[in-house]
């Protein structure tokens, strides 16, 4: 079950990431605002959306997302 859960999580950061990396909106996080999928979702935009303004390369921020957060 814990594995499931934590599957869960990744899942929720990595989608996040992408939608900060892509420069959209936090408004566009598909998850309940309290919850803990709403906390790793917003976590993973703010990492996306930093690496953006950063000038992180596509093929660096997508190594990035494959490991673990």
């Amino acid at each position: 079950m814990r594995r499931q859960k934590r599957d869960i999580s990744q899942r929720a950061y990595n989608r996040g990431y992408q939608q900060g990396y892509q420069g959209r909106s936090d408004e566009n996080c598909p998850f309940q605002t309290d919850s803990g999928r709403a906390h790793e979702w917003t976590k993973g935009w703010r990492e996306g959306r930093d690496d953006l303004q950063n000038g992180i390369k596509i093929q660096a921020s997508q190594q990035k997302i494959m490991g673990s957060h």
